[in-house]
């Protein structure tokens, strides 16, 4: 039995560093067509990719419960809206950060999310989450030595960035806990991203060599891979150890940064990202304490408590 559990944490453990990987290949693709492309002609073509491999996953597993099927309708209208406008945003910010860099934001969206989950969900929020949070913020000032004064545009559309990408987590979490349909959560996102983007690429378009293309059907290879690995982890490893090892993302940043775009972080990146990596690690442990994550009213509802006993 002992060894069966060490197979499958060591499986989940492996998956967990193999979606750090490939979602770090995609944030390093959006890096490079950022330099001579407008957003849409990624997403565009992107989102297609993602939706018909969402359309075909779902056909495949539809007796499995597997569907494009929501019960939660305005809450996935909100959670496309925030995919298309953080999408942008965080293209805008590769454009205009170091690789690395973008990753302090990246690292602050767990610790977002856990304040925004307690006035959306009525999820209790423990005082040393805050605490989490301002260290986090501590973290995100060490990017700026020469004070504020060295803030830019493009640390402003990641901190947007940022923000969206948090609601959206949250709005998952809610989605999910009035549906077990995960499929649904990476078609409509993305099917809003396509449509989006597709109304403006006529006016941005620009012809497009094989190789370009060819690199645009691999960042949606990589983003479609990586959340579904992501899920397949879930499954295997507890979400407390899943969220530290997700930290791994920021080596990845730091290889593919300097492999492909010659960027070497300085030492206040490093101590940045310590301080964020370090908050939202102790943030995971606090809420591994008892009472640390008390289930809040809208998890009570029967209809969630009869799908929960369902899935058990």
């Amino acid at each position: 039995m002992m060894q069966g559990i060490n197979r499958e944490a060591l499986a989940g453990t492996g998956l967990v560093v193999l979606y750090t990987l490939m979602i770090s290949s995609a944030d390093a693709i959006t890096k490079f067509i950022a330099k001579g492309y407008a957003a849409p002609q990624l997403f565009a073509f992107s989102g297609a990719v993602v939706v018909a491999l969402s359309w075909v996953s779902a056909r495949m597993k539809r007796g499995q419960g597997q569907s494009l099927r929501t019960s939660c309708p305005r809450a996935m209208a909100l959670r496309a809206l925030l995919t298309v406008v953080g999408s942008v945003a965080f293209f805008q910010a590769f454009r205009l950060l170091p690789f690395a860099e973008v990753f302090v934001f990246i690292g602050l969206m767990p610790l977002f999310a856990g304040m925004l989950s307690g006035p959306i969900l009525g999820e209790h929020v423990r005082p040393m989450a805050w605490g989490a949070l301002a260290a986090g913020f501590v973290g995100v000032l060490c990017l700026f030595p020469g004070g504020l004064a060295s803030v830019t545009a493009g640390h402003l559309v990641a901190l947007a960035a940022c923000l969206c990408g948090a609601l959206s987590l949250v709005l998952a979490r809610y989605i999910g806990g009035h549906e077990k349909n995960s499929i649904a959560q990476v078609f409509y996102p993305n099917l809003a991203l396509f449509l989006a983007m597709a109304l403006a690429l006529p006016f941005v378009y620009k012809p497009m060599p094989l190789s370009d293309l060819a690199w645009v059907g691999a960042y949606a290879g990589f983003l479609f891979a990586a959340r579904w690995v992501s899920v397949v982890a879930l499954r295997l490893l507890a979400a407390y150890a899943v969220t530290p090892l997700m930290n791994l993302q920021f080596v990845w940043m730091v290889i593919l940064g300097a492999v492909f775009f010659g960027e070497v972080p300085g030492g206040h990146i490093y101590l940045g990202v310590a301080i964020v990596i370090g908050s939202g690690v102790f943030l995971v442990y606090d809420q591994m304490q008892p009472g640390g994550v008390p289930m809040p009213g809208w998890m009570r509802r029967p209809q969630f408590m009869r799908r929960a006993k369902s899935v058990r």
